[in-house]
């Protein structure tokens, strides 16, 4: 009898360990992506304008700023590097606030700011339905993930 309880608790245990990793892997992937979302979602009150990127570096892009509202032009803005930015490009932008960062907005913006979240719902897939044996719940979180990552190089 005492072997049947313990045994119970170790599935116990390793089920709440997976649904912790599970966990864990989501919460890295959306508190990654709304650092750069919540710039998009939340853009009111943000100086929104256009970028024509004049400049690519390893990881950023640089170039002139131009506000659609008033507001003062800025010489030199800098944006992250990705397959879409590119020299000779004229991106819409919502600037962070108090920086000379720029984000790219609209539905490519957008789906790109939410790319880790999408990686980590595919990871978490792997354990939910490995480790948790939940294969339904597994294959729509992979679902939603290969989605979002899908829609967001389409959007690209």
């Amino acid at each position: 009898m005492k072997r049947n309880s313990s045994g119970r608790i170790l599935v116990l245990a390793r089920g709440a360990a997976m649904a912790l990793v599970a966990l864990l892997l989501l919460v890295a992937g959306f508190w990654s992506s709304w650092g750069t979302a919540q710039h998009i979602m939340l853009s009111k009150g943000r100086e929104h304008g256009t970028l024509a990127v004049t400049r690519c570096d390893d990881d950023t892009c640089t170039g002139a700023y131009t506000p659609k509202a008033p507001a003062p032009d800025r010489a030199q803005v800098t944006i992250e590097k990705s397959v879409a930015v590119k020299k000779g490009r004229t991106l819409d932008v919502v600037l962070k606030p108090g920086t000379a960062e720029a984000v790219r907005t609209g539905p490519a913006g957008g789906l790109y700011a939410w790319v880790p979240l999408g990686g980590a719902l595919l990871l978490a897939a792997l354990v939910i339905g490995g480790g948790l044996r939940l294969t339904r719940l597994a294959w729509g979180a992979a679902g939603v993930g290969g989605a979002l990552l899908l829609a967001s190089f389409l959007a690209l």
